[in-house]
């Protein structure tokens, strides 16, 4: 568990219900931290694409689609929440302009490492706070905190934007991702407090 301050150091804003304050950015995630091969690495768009093709998106490429800044709160699952972080990277909506889905696409799986994934509605992964972040702070992310990309959607529990992200799948109808399958909400909206899959 993450250390968190006491009720006197609460920040004057609201937080989601539930939700503390944390004193640092904690290091939280399923598996060992993966290894970060250059040459090799791929950012997969498949699944229902306006094509119907599965697009690999090297580094370089994915490098040089267009940039943007986020700032905006994390809220984890597990009960903490880091104010006003600066994220930068790539704006899911550039990523769909660029690569787009198919007209009856309604959900995106996004896929990490190791198999883990996490799905959404379309509309969540679209919208205009939405990155697959890069750097944050105006550092690139560290190995532990999803080097080289995050997905980031701050409107959803933290669980929803995988670290170490390597696909964006298109679903034309909902399929849980990792979490979800082992009780977790298949929303996650934190100011709604959907948490666990009880709750639905």
């Amino acid at each position: 568990m993450c250390p968190v301050t006491d009720a006197s150091e609460q920040p004057a804003r609201a937080l989601p219900p539930g939700q503390r304050l944390a004193k640092d950015f904690p290091v939280l995630h399923y598996g060992p931290v993966p290894r970060f091969r250059p040459d090799s690495w791929r950012l997969v768009v498949n699944g229902a694409t306006a094509d119907g093709a599965e697009h690999q998106i090297d580094i370089e490429t994915f490098s040089a689609l267009p940039r943007t800044a986020v700032s905006a709160d994390m809220h984890c699952v597990t009960r903490w929440t880091v104010l006003d972080n600066d994220w930068e990277g790539v704006g899911a909506r550039d990523l769909m302009a660029a690569y787009p889905p198919a007209d009856d696409a309604t959900h995106v799986m996004a896929w990490a490492e190791y198999g883990y994934s996490a799905n959404m509605r379309l509309d969540d992964f679209a919208s205009p706070r939405s990155v697959l972040a890069t750097h944050r702070g105006g550092e690139p992310l560290t190995p532990e905190h999803g080097y080289p990309l995050r997905l980031v959607v701050p409107h959803l529990y933290a669980w929803k934007g995988p670290k170490w992200l390597r696909g964006i799948e298109y679903l034309t109808a909902e399929r849980r991702g990792f979490w979800e399958e082992r009780g977790y909400h298949t929303l996650g909206d934190p100011w709604r407090e959907e948490r666990y899959s009880y709750q639905e």
